[in-house]
């Protein structure tokens, strides 16, 4: 098995898709993609996050390589654009398929 497997306990792609996958990282990933904008913006365009967690999320994607912060605006780096796609395709999903999945958990 090569280092980059998903099911070894120590492969690095996991931290990556831990990134990736945590909806706020999502939603503000899709926010940016829509073009630069200032904090206010991006707070004022997601409903329902605080600004303690958007600022949490805002370093953490600074911090891995996909969003840059250049002044006052915050905007993709090529890295963060490369995601697009990818959490569009997974948004896309999200809404298409949301209430099939409200009705299994009240079957449930």
């Amino acid at each position: 098995m090569s280092a980059s497997d998903l099911f070894l306990a120590d492969c690095p792609a996991r931290t990556t898709l831990a990134l990736v996958g945590d909806t706020w990282s999502v939603v503000v990933i899709m926010a940016l993609g829509e073009g630069p904008r200032r904090y206010g913006e991006v707070l004022e365009r997601i409903g329902g996050i605080s600004k303690k967690m958007l600022t949490q999320t805002l370093r953490r994607l600074e911090r891995n390589g996909l969003v840059d912060r250049d002044g006052a605006d915050y905007r993709l780096t090529a890295l963060g654009s490369s995601l697009l796609d990818v959490v569009g395709a997974l948004a896309r999903w999200a809404e298409e398929h949301t209430d099939a999945l409200v009705d299994a958990q009240a079957a449930a």
